[in-house]
């Protein structure tokens, strides 16, 4: 009997096999048709069935394709298993993608991932370019990301920050995790300007987010392959994806009940002071009937998940790396620190028009992110096939723009893996989108939103970090062998938490 069960199990695993190799050659054969057919552009050697994939086994994408492009050119196309993949790596052809074709290559790829936890693709960051992605981007960025509403908010970020300087000051000459603290205190302030109050799952909603952006980032064997059907429903990565689906709706289903409770005892609002939160003003706009396509619980959901991942996550990412980079450049570091203790000498209150005044950290921002972009690799895809640089892009393809190789390629950038906020000193270079060597909140129609909301989430704090502490390297590590990699995902977040020792600055005080 177990011989025969043995003999059974391996067979049934034969035939699996072949059912899988069988899959994947007739969608490779189909796809390899079409490519003689398209004036691509240049792509490295392949290999029946998977394409270019062995040539992405490095650790992070956007290094691989970094060293594809110094051999096959600013403008490559890469079958990463059946999915057409075309990268950007030059600033001329990166404008003309983000500009002259911005409407053609305006939809995001699409992702098992993103389908699953961003409630299939109802959100803002993956949605498909569609009446929907117009209208919901519109309400968020009046109700919330204006430039007006983030003004508004400066009392949280006050609030938050006092309470982060207390929580370090408490722990002073021991070791802390500063990249988790960080997290916390942009979690905050996400939570409580867009859904009026800090939540009770903050924690877990962090950690979802964490995994939730790993596991999303489109490169699972289902993304590559999406012809073969059942790779959705054997994949690991997919029942983990359930899984916290299940899990993120428990607790968003939570959040949605408790202010529509608030509205049935007749206030208007659950905001801080007094004003609407924005899931106040997608509950309105869901039963006023106002919107020109409806909405569902589900679409709120997604827009709420959006609004906790990109507000924490991006400024978290972004003020991590540069205290990383400040630890590793001790001549930044005490520049930064004489401007901002000299402006701040003799006050009592910080404030954020304070802040504004102080050029070098602003500096420092910006060469943190051209350094370190939030998101390495621009997601893009085509929605109809164009021609760029004299290549067709096909219908459906993948358009990468490699944020990350472009602002450190030496043809723009002088000495580029050097972090010297200098280099920003005079120069017309900003990141709003018009200097397509620096675009690290992207660019065109699909321009992150939120870019005054993660800045002002950035610069205050930061500021106060460096006033109040001196910030020391945990004993036998220097400068140069802290581990600056980057963890596999979405976003380019570092791999390993930072850990440092604070000690509180003195001000000398005359007399």
């Amino acid at each position: 009997m177990e011989i025969h069960l043995l003999s059974f199990n391996f067979i049934a695993f034969l035939l699996f096999i072949s059912f899988i190799i069988n899959s994947l050659v007739k969608g490779w054969k189909k796809s390899n048709s079409l490519d003689k057919h398209k004036n691509l552009p240049p792509s490295p050697w392949k290999l029946p069935v998977i394409g270019h994939l062995h040539h992405m086994m490095g650790p992070l994408p956007h290094r691989s394709l970094k060293n594809l492009a110094t051999k096959y050119g600013p403008i490559m196309h890469l079958k990463l298993g059946e999915v057409y993949t075309i990268v950007i790596s030059s600033r001329q052809i990166a404008k003309q993608v983000l500009t002259t074709h911005d409407l053609a290559i305006a939809d995001r790829p699409e992702s098992i991932g993103m389908k699953i936890l961003w409630y299939d693709y109802t959100d803002i960051a993956f949605s498909p370019y569609n009446d929907y992605w117009r209208q919901m981007r519109k309400v968020c960025i009046v109700e919330l990301l204006s430039n007006k509403n983030v003004r508004s908010f400066s009392h949280i970020r006050l609030d938050e920050t006092s309470h982060l300087i207390k929580s370090i000051q408490s722990s002073s000459g021991e070791l802390i995790n500063l990249t988790s603290k960080i997290f916390s205190f942009m979690s905050s302030i996400t939570s409580r300007a867009a859904f009026g109050e800090l939540l009770k799952d903050q924690e877990t909603l962090i950690t979802f987010m964490k995994k939730g952006v790993a596991l999303a980032a489109g490169f699972d064997l289902a993304d590559f392959f999406p012809s073969v059907k059942f790779l959705k429903y054997v994949t690991w990565n997919k029942f983990n994806l359930v899984k916290m689906r299940r899990q993120l709706d428990s607790i968003l289903d939570v959040i949605i009940a408790e202010h529509k409770d608030v509205l049935a005892t007749g206030k208007t609002s659950n905001g801080e002071l007094g004003g609407e939160d924005i899931v106040d003003v997608l509950l309105r706009l869901k039963e006023s009937g106002e919107l020109g396509i409806p909405i569902t619980n589900d679409n709120v959901k997604a827009i709420i998940f959006d609004m906790f991942t990109g507000g924490t996550e991006t400024s978290t990412t972004a003020m991590d790396w540069t205290m990383a980079e400040l630890m590793r450049n001790p001549r930044v570091m005490a520049k930064a620190q004489a401007e901002i203790r000299q402006a701040f000498n003799g006050k009592k209150t910080i404030e954020e028009s304070d802040v504004q005044k102080l050029q070098y950290l602003k500096l420092i921002i910006k060469e943190s992110l051209r350094v370190h972009p939030v998101v390495p690799l621009l997601p893009r895809a085509c929605r109809e096939e164009c021609v760029v640089d004299g290549y067709t892009i096909p219908k459906k393809a993948k358009v990468t723009v490699n944020i990350w190789a472009l602002g450190r390629d030496p043809e723009y950038w002088d000495e580029p893996e050097i972090f010297k906020p200098e280099r920003f000193e005079n120069t017309s270079v900003e990141f709003l989108g018009n200097n397509f060597e620096y675009i690290p909140f992207g660019s065109g129609r699909r321009f992150c939103p939120g870019m005054s909301f993660a800045l002002a989430n950035i610069e205050y704090p930061l500021a106060q970090l460096l006033y109040h502490f001196n910030w020391k390297l945990p004993k036998g590590m220097t400068p140069n062998n802290m581990d600056m990699t980057e963890l596999l995902g979405i976003s380019g977040m570092r791999k390993k938490n930072l850990y440092l020792t604070a000690t509180p600055y003195q001000p000398l005080v005359d007399g």
